[in-house]
């Protein structure tokens, strides 16, 4: 039985279309996602599938023109659940982001502002909201949560010019931390790191999580980003969710073709996809109908969805 007490946020069918001049691009079709306590979820799709405006709605900093044609997106906090998409820009400034929802960019150098010390920029959000009664307890929190990030004290008095990119990272890690959030939002925040580097976030991300039950939601567009980090991966196209589960069924029996394209195309050698290699995916030639499908269990696992109708889910070999 599913505890939904352990819910951080849930997202129901979310539907967002993109007014762009005369021209209306639908972004987001019934997107459906929970993220529990602890959890790390990635989600994936070439650009333009709906990853970064599901990031902006989570984070209700949606780009001008934006139209939500329906659905919610439900933060959860304690006894309180609060509509993202239905606060205003103030409320969301004031009690939502950077305290509640915290984000982690990709360009670590891009987001750091390089004429501030490292425990200023960390502690930003302290200042922010007056979370402290005096300057050695501010510089206390900063430096418990740098220690956590695996950096020192002393290096809070540095600035991020004098760091390497996995430090400014874990700096930018330290920052979104510092709040204390729900949940944190990340975008490719790996994507520029050498490959070590990666490893090394990778497995700090992973422990925080499971020692502070902050909920995690990373957003790329490389499988191989995230098979070690996350433990449910959803997979974009075109603004549907097209398959959903927990990362070994995704690696180890993709049901979706544009699923298998993905893996087919990863650098790290898959050998269970690997016969696929040849099968380029689509959808124009496909002659799949997303707006026609509904969920199907894979293989009876109610835990591995994919996004098909009936006829396509019988043609591609899979059971119910």
């Amino acid at each position: 039985m599913i505890d939904r007490a352990q819910e951080v946020l849930k997202i129901s069918n979310l539907d967002i279309s993109i007014s762009m001049g005369k021209e209306k691009i639908h972004a987001i079709r019934g997107l459906d996602l929970i993220l529990r306590k602890g959890e790390t979820v990635a989600l994936v799709g070439e650009s333009g599938s709906g990853k970064s405006i599901t990031m902006k709605a989570v984070m209700g900093i949606l780009p001008e023109g934006s139209i939500i044609n329906k659905g919610s997106i439900i933060l959860k906090d304690g006894e309180k659940e609060i509509d993202i998409l239905k606060q205003s820009p103030s409320y969301l400034r004031t009690n939502i982001v950077g305290k509640r929802i915290a984000m982690i960019f990709q360009d670590p150098m891009s987001s750091l502002n390089p004429k501030k010390k490292i425990k200023d920029i960390v502690g930003a959000g302290l200042d922010i909201h007056k979370l402290y009664s005096s300057m050695e307890e501010r510089d206390g929190m900063i430096s418990e949560v740098l220690e956590t990030v695996g950096l020192s004290k002393e290096q809070a008095e540095r600035y991020p010019g004098q760091f390497s990119g996995g430090q400014r990272q874990r700096v930018g890690i330290a920052r979104a931390l510092i709040m204390k959030p729900k949940l944190i939002v990340a975008d490719e925040c790996i994507a520029a790191l050498d490959a070590s580097v990666q490893a090394q976030i990778v497995n700090m991300i992973s422990r925080i999580c499971r020692e502070t039950g902050t909920a995690f939601l990373f957003i790329s567009h490389d499988l191989s980003m995230v098979r070690y980090l996350c433990q449910r991966i959803g997979v974009l196209h075109r603004g549907y969710l097209l398959e959903t589960g927990e990362e070994e069924e995704i690696f180890k029996n993709p049901a979706h073709p544009y699923t298998r394209n993905l893996l087919a195309a990863n650098p790290i050698p898959n050998p269970i996809v690997q016969f696929k290699k040849d099968e380029h995916y689509d959808y124009e030639t496909s002659g799949i109908l997303y707006e026609n499908g509904f969920w199907h269990d894979v293989n009876g696992n109610e835990k591995h969805k994919v996004w098909c109708t009936d006829s396509e889910f019988e043609k591609w070999g899979l059971s119910i």
